[in-house]
């Protein structure tokens, strides 16, 4: 992708930290600790969004993850693919090319298919080397996970592979997506007082 848009460490979630970040956002990656209190919550909403049913736009791109320890790609491909019409895609992009492909699938297709992308698993692999910590392996079991939160039509969707479907949050606007997406990263942290392994990533046009 070009470097129009960039991801950025979002510092703190009170209004002076989020005013440090470069705007628009157009996405927010949340990293947490996957624990016995989050599991349970986890089973717990989705069987109350299954009872009492929740309106998901058909313009929300949401893919499920069948691949171990990839949720930092599952949710740049959740933070991209619903914001295709703010990106510069290089001409060869395997993420465009991807998303294009997959576009009409349904979320466990688009996980069968991205299984069976080579040119996303080598660009995958390559970007893991490079980073300052050492990727884990497929299979290593991690107890942190990634997810993105993201506006479409004007509510804010939290959007995990691991989840049947997308998560509904309420309304929101280009404005206050931040700020909408900070609350709800609140109460990830509020459900776990005593962890701090928490990471907040903004998807911000560079100014």
């Amino acid at each position: 992708m070009k470097p129009t848009w960039q991801f950025g460490d979002v510092y703190g979630l009170d209004p002076e930290l989020l005013s440090m970040v470069p705007r628009p956002v157009c996405a927010v990656l949340l990293l947490f600790p996957v624990t016995e209190k989050y599991e349970a919550f986890k089973q717990e909403e989705e069987e109350r969004l299954k009872d009492q049913g929740q309106q998901v736009s058909p313009d929300v791109y949401f893919i499920k993850q069948t691949i171990g320890n990839a949720c930092g790609t599952i949710g740049l491909i959740h933070a991209v693919g619903n914001n295709q019409k703010h990106m510069d895609f290089e001409s060869n992009s395997p993420l465009k090319k991807f998303l294009e492909q997959t576009s009409k699938m349904t979320p466990e297709e688009r996980a069968a298919f991205l299984e069976k992308d080579e040119s996303i698993r080598v660009t995958h692999e390559s970007s893991a080397q490079e980073g300052q910590t050492e990727a884990p392996s497929l299979d290593e079991k991690v107890n942190l996970h990634f997810i993105a939160f993201v506006n479409i039509g004007g509510e804010l969707y939290e959007l995990d592979g691991r989840k049947p479907f997308p998560v509904v949050h309420g309304k929101t606007t280009e404005d206050t997506f931040l700020e909408d997406a900070a609350k709800v990263c609140k109460v990830f942290m509020a459900r776990d007082p005593e962890e701090v392994r928490f990471t907040v990533i903004a998807l911000s046009k560079e100014s």
